[in-house]
C-alpha cells in the first residue's frame, strides 16, 4: 500500500511513484537542517569536551611540585649522607693517621676537619628540615598556581576560552620528611678529642720498640743465612756438616724467615756433628781433641732439643739454649759435672784422662769429672794433655772467629734475647693502641647506622591531585558557525570538568642520572682548601656525593684513594692494620643504592584519589561526585563550597617573602676558607607570578559556578 502525502492538491510524490519538486526541495531542506544540527552538536560536545582535555593537564601539572618535593627531599638526604660518611672517613682517616708517628701531626688535623665536616652536616640538617616543612607547607599553594597556570596557557584561542582552574592535593596535609643525625656524632667525636694525644704517644712508643725489634731481627736473619754466600750458619752447616734441603732452608728476605728456622737449623746442625763426629788425629793430643768435640757436640744436641719458637702477631716467646764459649761458662753446664773421664792412681798419684782410649788410662780405676779434676789433686797427662781448660777451649775458637758455626749461632742467640725484650715492650703498646683506635672507630656505629636509613618522603598529595576546571567564557552557541538552519539560541554556559594524577614510579636508571646530575652539580662547586687536610676532606665529599646512588662502591674507591696516599707501611705495622680496620669498619655499614625510581604524575580516575586520599575535601567530592552521576540526585552546591573551603586556607597559606627561588640550605665547611654551597629550589616567574590572591580568586569563581548545576544533564 503506497501512502501519498497531497497538499493542495499536489503530493511529495507523482502518481508515477516520482518525487515531485516540492518534495525534493524539501527533502533537501531537511537534509540540510540535519546535516548543519548535526555539526553544531559536534561543535557544542566538542566544546564541552574541550575543557575535559585541559582539566587533565591541570591535573598532571599539579602533580608536578609534589614529584619535585620528592626529588629534592632526595637531594638534601644524599646531601646529608655524603656528609656524615665524609665526616666519619675523614675522622676515621684521622685515627689511622694517629697510629703512624710521621703523619701523626697531619692526624690531628684531619680529626679537626673531621669535626668541622659534622659541624656542617649538623647545620645543614637543621636548616634542610625547617625548609623542607616549609616547603611542605607551601605544595597546595604551589600545586594550585601550577593549575592556574596550565589554565591561563590554555584561555584565548579561537573559542575565546576563560578558564579558571583549582587544584586539591589528597591527602591534603604531610607528614614531616625529616633528615635524621643531627648531632649524633658529638660524643664519638668527644671520644676521639680525648684520647688523640695518649694515641699517638703509644703509637710512637710502639713503633720505637718494633723499630728495635724490627732490627735485631734482621741481625738474626743476617747471621743464620742473609750472608750467604759469606759466612753465616746456613753457610758454615753446608760446608762443615754437608747438611742441604730441608735440614737447611735458605731464605732471600727477613719478611719470610722467622726465628723458629734458626733453632731448627741449629738443632739439625748439632745432631749431624754428633753423629758423624770421629776420633780423629795424628797425635794422642789431636785424638783426644777429637773426642771433646764430640763430646761438645753431643752436648748441643742435647740442650738445643729443649729449644723452642713460639711467635704470633701480638707475643714472643722463645729459648735459644746458650752453649759455652770458655771455661767459665762450661762451669755452669753438665759438661762440668758429667762423669765422663777415666783415673788413674799410679803411686798414689791420681789422673784424669780424656778418654779411655788414651794410652795412659789403659789401668783406669775409675770415672771423674771436670769438677773433680778442679778440686786439686790431680796430675796432668804427658800424652792426651786433659785439664779443666780442655773442654772450655772446644767451642771458644769456633765461637771467636767466623768461621765457626757457633760463632753465628751466638750472635742468633743474643738477637734473640733483644728481640724478645723490644717485643715485650711493644707488643702491649701496640694491642694498647688497637683497642683504643678500634673503640674510637666503633664509637661511630650509630652515627653510621642512622646514614644507611633512607628518609621517607610523605607530602601532601602523595596519593594524588583532583583538578577542577570550568570555562566561564560565554561563548555564542552559534560563533563562527552562523547558519539558517540552526537556531542560535542562548550562549554556550560554563563547562566544567574533574581530573586526576597521582605519581607513578618510572625508570630508576632515569631516577639515578636525574639525581647523579645534580649532585655532580654540588660536586663541582667544591672548591679548595688551604690545607692539606681540608682538601683531602673536600676531594672526598665530591665521591661520597655518588654514594646515595651508587652505594658503597663510591666510598670504597675514594677511601682506597686516600688511604693509598698514606705511609702505612711501618716497623709496628699499625698503620696497615688501622687502614684495613677502617675499610672493615665502614664495609659493615651494609650502604646500599636508595630508592631511585623516578616519580611521574599520570592520569588516574577521580574516584579512585578521593578514596585514598581520606579527609573532608575527600569526603564531600564523593558526595558531589556521586550526585553528578545520579539522575534521581540533585548536586548540592553547598557540599561543594565545603568540600572546597576546607582546602582553601591551607592552599592560600604559600609562602611568605619568597621571590622565586627557596634556599633549602646551605652547606658551609671550614668557615670563611671552605666552600660555601646553597641548595636551592627554583620556582618558575609564571608560578611567582600568579600569587595568592589570584587563587583566591579562582576559587571563588569555581564556588560560584557550582549553584547552577543540578543533577540532570541540561542543553543550552
Amino acid at each position: 500500500m503506497r501512502l501519498l502525502w497531497r497538499q493542495h492538491g499536489r503530493g511529495f510524490i507523482a502518481d508515477d511513484g516520482g518525487f515531485t519538486t516540492v518534495g525534493m526541495v524539501l527533502a533537501l531542506l531537511i537534509t540540510l537542517s540535519l546535516l548543519f544540527t548535526t555539526a553544531q552538536v559536534y561543535r557544542v560536545q566538542t566544546a564541552s569536551a574541550s575543557v575535559q582535555n585541559v582539566a587533565d593537564s591541570v591535573a598532571l601539572a599539579a602533580e608536578g611540585p609534589v614529584a619535585e618535593f620528592y626529588v629534592v627531599v632526595r637531594v638534601c638526604d644524599a646531601i646529608s649522607l655524603s656528609l656524615t660518611l665524609t665526616g666519619v672517613v675523614v675522622t676515621g682517616i684521622g685515627i689511622v693517621a694517629l697510629c703512624i708517628p710521621p703523619t701523626a701531626a697531619l692526624g690531628s688535623k684531619l680529626i679537626e676537619a673531621g669535626k668541622s665536616v659534622f659541624s656542617a652536616r649538623d647545620s645543614f640538617v637543621e636548616q634542610a628540615n625547617a625548609a623542607l616543612e616549609k616547603v611542605q607547607r607551601a605544595l597546595p599553594y604551589l600545586s594550585a598556581a601550577e593549575a592556574l597556570s596550565v589554565a591561563r596557557a590554555n584561555s584565548g584561542g579561537v573559542s575565546q576560552a576563560d578558564y579558571v582552574a583549582f587544584a586539591v592535593l589528597l591527602p591534603e596535609s604531610g607528614e614531616a620528611a625529616e633528615i635524621p643525625g643531627a648531632g649524633n656524632a658529638d660524643g664519638a667525636i668527644d671520644a676521639v678529642t680525648a684520647e688523640e694525644d695518649n694515641l699517638a704517644g703509644a703509637a710512637q712508643q710502639a713503633e720505637q720498640a718494633a723499630q728495635e725489634a724490627q732490627a735485631q731481627k734482621e741481625a738474626a736473619f743476617m747471621a743464620d743465612c742473609g750472608r750467604n754466600p759469606g759466612y753465616c750458619m746456613y753457610e758454615r752447616a753446608r760446608s762443615l756438616a754437608g747438611m742441604d734441603g730441608a735440614s737447611n732452608p735458605l731464605y732471600e728476605s727477613v719478611d719470610a724467615w722467622s726465628f723458629s728456622v734458626a733453632l731448627s737449623r741449629a738443632q739439625a746442625y748439632y745432631a749431624v756433628r754428633a753423629s758423624q763426629q770421629g776420633i780423629e788425629g795424628a797425635t794422642v793430643e789431636d785424638r783426644a781433641d777429637s773426642v771433646l768435640r764430640g763430646r761438645f757436640y753431643a752436648f748441643a744436641q742435647r740442650e738445643l732439643a729443649g729449644g723452642y719458637v713460639r711467635e704470633t702477631e701480638s707475643s714472643f716467646d722463645a729459648y735459644f739454649p746458650s752453649l759455652p764459649r770458655n771455661t767459665a761458662q762450661m762451669r755452669e753446664t753438665p759438661l762440668f759435672t758429667e762423669v765422663a773421664y777415666p783415673v788413674t792412681d799410679i803411686d798414689g798419684v791420681r789422673t784424669m784422662h780424656t778418654w779411655q782410649g788414651c794410652p795412659n788410662a789403659a789401668d783406669a780405676a775409675g770415672m771423674g769429672a771436670i769438677i773433680d779434676l778442679e778440686s786439686g789433686g790431680y796430675a796432668t797427662c804427658e800424652l792426651c794433655r786433659f785439664s779443666a781448660s780442655s773442654m772450655g777451649k772446644v767451642a771458644a775458637a769456633s765461637t771467636s772467629i767466623e768461621n765457626g758455626f757457633e760463632h753465628h749461632y751466638a750472635k742468633v742467640v743474643q738477637a734473640a734475647e733483644a728481640y724478645e725484650k723490644a717485643r715485650d715492650a711493644g707488643d702491649p703498646l701496640k694491642q694498647q693502641v688497637q683497642e683504643t683506635a678500634g673503640s674510637l672507630l666503633e664509637g661511630f656505629s650509630g652515627v653510621l647506622s642512622d646514614a644507611s636509613k633512607r628518609v621517607e618522603a610523605k607530602p601532601p598529595g602523595r596519593v594524588g591531585a583532583i583538578a577542577l576546571v570550568a570555562n566561564t567564557a560565554r561563548t555564542p552557541a552559534d560563533a563562527g558557525f552562523v547558519s539558517s538552519f540552526v537556531s542560535s539560541g542562548r550562549p554556550l554556559g560554563a563547562r566544567a570538568a574533574v581530573s586526576a594524577a597521582t605519581l607513578v614510579s618510572d625508570s630508576p636508571e632515569e631516577g639515578r642520572n636525574v639525581l647523579t646530575s645534580l649532585l655532580d652539580g654540588y660536586a663541582s662547586r667544591v672548591g679548595g682548601a688551604a690545607t692539606q687536610a681540608g682538601s683531602l676532606a673536600l676531594s672526598f665529599w665530591s665521591a661520597a656525593l655518588g654514594a646515595y646512588a651508587n652505594g658503597y662502591e663510591a666510598i670504597r674507591n675514594a677511601l682506597k684513594s686516600v688511604l693509598d696516599g698514606l705511609p702505612l707501611a711501618s716497623a709496628s705495622g699499625l698503620g696497615t692494620w688501622a687502614a684495613d680496620a677502617l675499610e672493615s669498619f665502614m664495609e659493615g655499614i651494609g650502604l646500599q643504592p636508595a630508592k631511585l625510581d623516578a616519580p611521574k604524575p599520570a592520569l588516574v580516575n577521580t574516584a579512585r584519589v578521593a578514596a585514598a586520599g581520606g579527609g573532608l575535601f575527600a569526603e564531600k567530592f564523593a558526595e558531589v561526585q556521586r550526585g553528578a552521576v545520579s539522575a534521581s540526585e540533585s548536586v548540592s552546591g553547598g557540599a561543594f563550597s565545603a568540600a572546597v573551603s576546607s582546602v582553601e586556607n591551607r592552599v592560600i597559606e604559600g609562602l611568605d617573602g619568597w621571590n622565586g627561588t627557596i634556599e633549602v640550605a646551605r652547606i658551609e665547611l671550614f668557615g670563611p676558607d671552605g666552600p660555601s654551597i646553597p641548595v636551592e629550589i627554583t620556582v618558575p616567574q609564571r608560578i611567582v607570578s600568579i600569587g595568592n590572591d589570584v587563587v583566591a580568586r579562582a576559587v571563588d569563581a569555581l564556588r560560584g559556578l557550582v549553584g547552577s548545576v543540578t543533577g540532570v544533564r541540561q542543553w543550552e
